[in-house]
C-alpha cells in the first residue's frame, strides 16, 4: 500500500486537493463498472475511448475517494472529502506510478515481447518453474500500455520471480514499455504479421520489439527472425537455432507422432533431446524458447526434458457456452491465480440473463492456509461481487469455507463433486468454472453445457468491444449511439451481446419485433429497446416490458395512441421514423403537418427520436442523394420541433454513415453490421470480424474417378479423389447455393472447394489436394464477404441465416 501522500510526491501532479494524506492505496481503477475494494483504490480518468471523468461520481459513490484527473473543472466542489491529484495525461501518470513500483523489487523480471506467442510462453514457465520460484505473471494477455501498468503493479515481496508481457502495434511504444517493466531477461517469441499496419516496414517492427531488451542482462531469442538485425550493445545474447555457433543449436525436429515432436539439441559441449508435446510449429517454437530460458536459469537437461514433456496446452480464452436447464457456462480454466480470477468475476458479473450466480472454484497455487495476503485478497474479492452460490474443491479452499460471506459446499477433489453433481440445482444459473489443470474442470464443463452437434459460431467478445470502441472514437463526445442486435444480434446470439452492449454503456439497443425485446428484458437488460417493427398485437408486451416502439404511419401511431389512452397512460415514448428516401417504412415529408397537429398538446406521447434510413451511404455515386436525405431529416425535425414545442434525438446514420458522412451524426448514431466486424466501407479502421462460423471432419473417403458424389450425383469426380464429408448443411443456414464447388471452406490452412449438393446436415469437400485427417477443423466462410458474392448475396445473410441448432461459443481472449 502507498499513502496518498507518497502518490503527490511520486506523479508530481500540476495541483492537488487533499484531505486526508493518510489515505491508503492499493487498488487501481480506470473502469467503475469494474470497482471492487473501493475504500483503498485510486481512480484515474483516462480519456481512451470515452472519458473517464464522465464516471467520476459514479467511482465517489462507490466508495473511491482518491482520484487522478486531466481536466482540472473544480471538481473539489463536487467531492469535498477526495483527495484529487491533476496531471497532464491519466495513463502516464499511472504508467509512472507501475514503474516507481516496480523499482522496489531486486527479484529477476522476465519480459516478453513478439507478435505471437506471448501468453503461451510465460503460463509454459509458470507450469515449468513454479517448484523452485514463487512467480508472478501478467494477468490474461494484459500486455498493452495499460495493461502492462496494472500488470506491474501486482509485484509483491512474496514472489521471486515475475513473468511481464509487452505487447505493441505502433512504433513509439515499447519505450514506454520497456521504461516499466525493466526486465532482467528478455525473451523474443517471434515476428509475424500481427499489428503490419503499424509499422512502416517489418525491420521497424522488430527493432520496435527489441527496445524491450536495450538494458536487459540477457536476450533470449530465435535467431531465424534477427538475422541482419543490430542487436541492442548491453544483453548478454542467448540465442537458439539451426545455425552453428549459436548459444544453444537446434540439430533436428522431427514428428514422432500425430501428437509428440522430438528436438534435438547441442548446449555447452553436449548433445541431448527432448520430446515436446505439440506437433504445430508454433508451440515447437514456444517450446524451445522455454528450454533456452530454464538453461539460462541453470536447469539440468534431464529435468527440462522430463517437465517439458508434460507441458499442457494454453487455452487462452475464457467462454461462454449455453449451459443446461437454462444456465450459462463461462468456462475459464485455464489460469487459477487471483488476478485471473478477479477478471472472470468480473465478466461473471456483467452477465445478467440468469438470477443466480454460482461460482465453482478449486484451490488456487499459492494460496495456503496461513497466507495471509492472498487470502484476504481472496475474501474481499468473493464478498465484493455478488455470488449466491459458493462450491469449493480441493484441500485448502474447503478449510476456510466458513471465511467466506457466501453460501458455500466443499469437496476434496473433482470426483468427489462430479458424483454428487446431481443433487445440485444449476437452473437458471450463470455457472463461473475457475479450476486448475489438475482438477480437470473440462469433466464438469462437459456435464452442464447443453449439448449439440460439433458446429459452433465463435464469437469474440473481445472484439465486438474493440469494434464498438473503434467507432465510438469517431463521434463527437455528444453524440448517442444505438447499437442493433435484431435478428438475434446479427446471428451472434441476444443476451450475449446485449449483456457487452450495457456492460459498455451504449444509449440504447434496437429490435426488430417486440418479442425480442421481451426476452433481453428477460435476460435482465434495462437499457433503453427501440422495436423497430411494432404492430398492433404487441402493444400489450411494448407497455409491460417499457419498451420503446417506432411509429412510421398514422394508422400505427393512431393505434397505439388509442392503446394508450385506454390504460390511462401518459408520457410513453415513441421514435417517429421518416421517409426521406429509402422508400420502406415511414412517415412522407410532406405529411409534417399532420403529425404536428396530432402531436402538438399531446400528453399520451413524448417523441424520443426522430430517425431515417440512408439508403446509399456507402455508394459515391450516390452522395447527391445521401446528402439530400440529410437535408430533408434536418428540415423535417426542425418543424417538428417547433410544432411541438420540445426537442428530441435525431439521427439517420447507420455503420456506412457512421464511417463516411459525419455531417449526418446529429445526436446519435445507429451502429450495426460495423459491430461485428463485417462489410465496412473504411479499410483504414482497426475492425476486427468477431464471428467465425466452425465445425469437422467427420470421414474421410478416396474415391475413383467418374465415381459420384451427394444427392442427384452432381458432384463428378474427374480424378482419384479424396472427399471429407463435414458437419454443417442448410439446416445449420449453409446455403444449397454452396454446392458443388461454389463454396471455398479453409481445412489446415488451405482451400478447399465442395463438391455435389449441400445436404440438409452436413456436405461434402474435395481435399485431394492436401494434407487432412478426421476430426480437423474446418472455417466455413474464411471470407465471408467473398462467400456472399458467390452466391450472389450480402454477409448480412449469411450471419443471420445461421441456424440456432449452431452452438454459439462466445470467449475473451
Amino acid at each position: 500500500m502507498y499513502k496518498i501522500s507518497e502518490i503527490v510526491q511520486i506523479l508530481h501532479p500540476s495541483r492537488t486537493f487533499i484531505t486526508d494524506l493518510n489515505s491508503l492505496v492499493q487498488q487501481l481503477f480506470y473502469d467503475s463498472r469494474k470497482i471492487v475494494q473501493a475504500d483503498n483504490g485510486i481512480f484515474f480518468a483516462l480519456q481512451k475511448n470515452r472519458d473517464g471523468h464522465r464516471y467520476i461520481k459514479e467511482a465517489y459513490d462507490k466508495g473511491v475517494r482518491n482520484f487522478v484527473l486531466e481536466i482540472d473543472e473544480g471538481q473539489e466542489i463536487e467531492f469535498p472529502d477526495a483527495n484529487l491529484l491533476w496531471v497532464d495525461n491519466s495513463l502516464s501518470a499511472m504508467q509512472e506510478l507501475a514503474t516507481f513500483h516496480r523499482k522496489k523489487f531486486e527479484y529477476p523480471v522476465i519480459g516478453i515481447t513478439g507478435s505471437n506467442g506471448k501468453t503461451i510462453v510465460k503460463e509454459w514457465l509458470f507450469q515449468l518453474m513454479s517448484s523452485e520460484y514463487k512467480i508472478y505473471r501478467s494477468p490474461k494477455s494484459y500486455n498493452s500500455q495499460l495493461g502492462v501498468a496494472l500488470s506491474l503493479w501486482g509485484l509483491s515481496e512474496q514472489y521471486t520471480l515475475a513473468i511481464i508481457e509487452a505487447g505493441i502495434s505502433e512504433k513509439g511504444e515499447m519505450i514506454r514499455l520497456e521504461s516499466m517493466i525493466k526486465p532482467t531477461i528478455g525473451i523474443l517469441t517471434n515476428i509475424g504479421v500481427a499489428h503490419k499496419a503499424g509499422f512502416a516496414s517489418k525491420e521497424e517492427k522488430i527493432y520496435e520489439k527489441i527496445g524491450l531488451f536495450k538494458d536487459a542482462e540477457t536476450m533470449i531469442f530465435p535467431n531465424s527472425y534477427l538475422e541482419n538485425i543490430q542487436l541492442p550493445y548491453r544483453p548478454r545474447k542467448f540465442s537458439w537455432g539451426f545455425d552453428e555457433g549459436l548459444s544453444l543449436e537446434v540439430y533436428s525436429i522431427k514428428q514422432v507422432n500425430d501428437k509428440l515432436t522430438r528436438v534435438t539439441f547441442y548446449y555447452n559441449g553436449r548433445t541431448f533431446a527432448i520430446e515436446i508435446p505439440f506437433v504445430d510449429k508454433g508451440n515447437v517454437e514456444n517450446a524451445i524458447s522455454c528450454v533456452a530460458v530454464m538453461l539460462r536459469f541453470g536447469y539440468d537437461s534431464e529435468v527440462i526434458a522430463s517437465r517439458i514433456r508434460e507441458l499442457q496446452p494454453v487455452a487462452m480464452r475464457l467462454e461462454l457456452k449455453k449451459g443446461k436447464k437454462n444456465s450459462s457456462i463461462i468456462d475459464d480454466s485455464y489460469s487459477n491465480d487471483l488476478d485471473a480470477l478477479q477478471i472472470a468475476l468480473e465478466f461473471l458479473n456483467q452477465q445478467g440473463q440468469h438470477p443466480f450466480k454460482l461460482l465453482i472454484l478449486s484451490d488456487i497455487p499459492g494460496v495456503g492456509i496461513h497466507d495471509e495476503k492472498s487470502l484476504s485478497k481472496l475474501k474481499r474479492l468473493l464478498g465484493e461481487y455478488r455470488l449466491d452460490r459458493l462450491v469449493l474443491i480441493g484441500e485448502v479452499l474447503p478449510k476456510l469455507a466458513d471465511q467466506f460471506d457466501v453460501a458455500s459446499v466443499s469437496y476434496p477433489d473433482t470426483i468427489a463433486f462430479l458424483a454428487d453433481i446431481r443433487s445440485f440445482s444449476f437452473e437458471n444459473s450463470t455457472i463461473l468454472l475457475k479450476g486448475g489443470r489438475e482438477y480437470h474442470f473440462e469433466r464438469i464443463s462437459k456435464l452442464l453445457v447443453a449439448k449439440s452437434h460439433d458446429t459452433v459460431l465463435e464469437i469474440n467478445l473481445n472484439a465486438l468491444e474493440n469494434n464498438l470502441n473503434v467507432y465510438r472514437q469517431l463521434l463527437p463526445k455528444h453524440v448517442k449511439l444505438m447499437t442493433m442486435v435484431k435478428a438475434f444480434s446479427y446471428g451472434s446470439g441476444s443476451f450475449e451481446v446485449a449483456n457487452l452492449l450495457q456492460f459498455n454503456r451504449v444509449d440504447y439497443l434496437t429490435v426488430a419485433f417486440a418479442d425480442e425485446g421481451v426476452d433481453l428484458r428477460g435476460g435482465g437488460i434495462t437499457l433503453p429497446i427501440v422495436v423497430m417493427s411494432p404492430d398492433e398485437s404487441s402493444f400489450e408486451s411494448i407497455v409491460q416490458y417499457n419498451l420503446e416502439p417506432e411509429i412510421y404511419s398514422f394508422r400505427i401511431l393512431f393505434a397505439f395512441l388509442n392503446f394508450l389512452k385506454t390504460r390511462n397512460i401518459s408520457s410513453f415514448p415513441i421514435h417517429i421514423k421518416v421517409d426521406t428516401g429509402m422508400h420502406r417504412l415511414g412517415f412522407m415529408p410532406g405529411e409534417i403537418d399532420r403529425l404536428i397537429h396530432v402531436l402538438h398538446g399531446d400528453t399520451v406521447l413524448q417523441v424520443k427520436s426522430v430517425f431515417s434510413h440512408l439508403a446509399s451511404a456507402g455508394n459515391e455515386r450516390d452522395n447527391e442523394f445521401t446528402e439530400r436525405q440529410i437535408s430533408l431529416l434536418e428540415e423535417f425535425t426542425k418543424r417538428l420541433e417547433d410544432g411541438i414545442g420540445y426537442s428530441f434525438l435525431r439521427h439517420i446514420a447507420a455503420t456506412s454513415g457512421i464511417e463516411l458522412w459525419p455531417k449526418g451524426y446529429f445526436d446519435m448514431v445507429r451502429l450495426g453490421i460495423g459491430l461485428y466486424g463485417i462489410d465496412v466501407e473504411r479499410h483504414d479502421l482497426p475492425i476486427r470480424e468477431a464471428s467465425t462460423l466452425k465445425t469437422n471432419v467427420t470421414q474421410i473417403k478416396c474415391l475413383q474417378a467418374s465415381e459420384t458424389v451427394g444427392y442427384n450425383r452432381h458432384g463428378v469426380l474427374h480424378r482419384d479423389s479424396k472427399i471429407a464429408t463435414i458437419k454443417i448443411g442448410y439446416a445449420d443456414g449453409y446455403d444449397r447455393r454452396f454446392g458443388n464447388g461454389v463454396g471455398k471452406m479453409l481445412v489446415n490452412g488451405f482451400l478447399v472447394p465442395t463438391i455435389g449438393d449441400i445436404c440438409m446436415d452436413m456436405c461434402m469437400l474435395d481435399v485431394t489436394d492436401i494434407d487432412v485427417s478426421e476430426e480437423d477443423e474446418v472455417i466455413v466462410y474464411p471470407d465471408i464477404k467473398l462467400a456472399a458474392k458467390s452466391i450472389g448475396t450480402i454477409p448480412y445473410e449469411l450471419l443471420t441465416s445461421i441456424s440456432q441448432r449452431v452452438k454459439r461459443v462466445y470467449f475473451y481472449e
